[in-house]
């Protein structure tokens, strides 16, 4: 089946790589959107003649439309612009590759219409989770995960009539550019280290999420949030090699796992397509070629990004709003070159005992939780 798409972050990694499983299967792409990516939006829109574009950025879009008069493409700006795009009648699908808690409001937009939601935005079900898939189950609307992990859980469940032959979900972890070193050695390294991931090509944020092992985290609250499933029936384990994508084990012992490339083209392409499979252009996995696979425990404890994830999910309400929010400042502070490693968990955990949680929350409880995380970071560091 051929998608009609809304890409929103289409200048990050999934964005781009989205575009290429268009090119390769015949999709066609309505809209597309930007933070201030101005030439690679520009790019875009020639290649692909989406008939909207957005530029989240105001100085952005206005030189965009400069560069766009002659193609006759829709420009537009700010938040409205990108709840525009998400809910774009001609287009049946919306990828979510924007990053943080700003995707929470388009995804509900485009849920609000109905749509299939291609999710690589965890953040929106970390946050706000219950909120999201009543949502969607209220409207009607699909939301199919291209995390790779969640990818590979949500294919392993496609033979599952019933979820209750579940014993346990295992979501597998590369274990970052640090997994093994320890406390004192975590305190010496570098941004530049932090950035160079052993398996995945990412975007900044996400690559420095992956050597905290936070991503990991929001990836375990993100399961509990799609599959419905209690914390002690997810596991976590660090699988170096990056071939298993993730595993479900049911009440009977048997286990199903997700094997392919590290290559993200291979889940945001069955995102758009499922429940067909279809040629496409990810690589396929040479199992000749493959090393040996293996498996082991994490340290939540020398790994605190990781261990405080596991916490708040136990704990709920917006704990997980707050831990998000706290995160992602701490992680634009580390990339701005303002504090060193390990001041991320410390950060967080700051914040986290600082902010209020909410225990039943409502949309505003849920912004208000990562506003208040997010000052509560700038004022240690300030």
């Amino acid at each position: 089946m051929k998608r009609t798409l809304s890409i929103l972050g289409s200048s990050g990694s999934i964005g781009r790589q989205t575009l290429k499983v268009a090119e390769a299967c015949g999709h066609r792409v309505a809209a597309i959107a930007v933070n201030r990516s101005v030439g690679l939006a520009e790019a875009q829109v020639r290649k692909f003649k989406p008939g909207l574009a957005v530029a989240v950025d105001e100085a952005a879009a206005a030189e965009l439309r400069v560069r766009l008069a002659d193609t006759g493409a829709k420009v537009l700006s700010g938040q409205e612009g990108l709840l525009e795009a998400a809910s774009l009648p001609e287009a049946d699908t919306v990828v979510t590759a924007i990053v943080g808690v700003a995707g929470l409001r388009p995804t509900l937009a485009a849920i609000d219409c109905g749509k299939r939601i291609a999710l690589a935005n965890k953040e929106t079900l970390v946050c706000a989770g219950e909120l999201v898939m009543a949502r969607a189950e209220e409207k009607g609307a699909e939301i199919v995960p291209v995390d790779s992990e969640h990818s590979a859980i949500f294919q392993c469940l496609q033979g599952c009539k019933n979820r209750g032959e579940l014993r346990r979900l295992i979501i597998t972890a590369s274990g970052g550019p640090f997994y093994g070193k320890s406390c004192e050695e975590l305190s010496l390294v570098t941004k530049e280290q932090a950035l160079k991931h052993p398996n995945w090509a990412m975007g900044a944020k996400i690559t420095i999420d992956s050597a905290t092992l936070m991503n990991k985290g929001l990836e375990f609250i993100e399961a509990m949030r799609l599959y419905a499933m209690p914390p002690e029936k997810i596991q976590i384990v660090v699988h170096r090699e990056s071939i298993v994508h993730s595993l479900v084990e049911f009440e009977d012992g048997a286990i199903l796992a997700q094997l392919g490339s590290a290559d993200m083209c291979l889940p945001i392409q069955y995102a758009l397509t499922w429940p067909e499979r279809t040629p496409g252009p990810a690589k396929p996995l040479d199992l000749l070629s493959c090393p040996p696979l293996t498996f082991q425990t994490p340290d939540p404890d020398t790994f605190r990004c990781l261990g405080l994830a596991l916490e708040c999910a136990e704990r709920g309400g917006t704990a997980t709003a707050i831990l998000n929010g706290a995160n992602e400042a701490a992680v634009a502070l580390f990339l701005a070159d303002r504090i060193n490693f390990l001041d991320i968990p410390r950060l967080v955990e700051s914040a986290l005992g600082r902010v209020p949680v909410v225990d039943t929350p409502g949309l505003d409880d849920v912004f208000e939780a990562d506003r208040a995380a997010r000052e509560a970071v700038y004022q240690s560091v300030r």
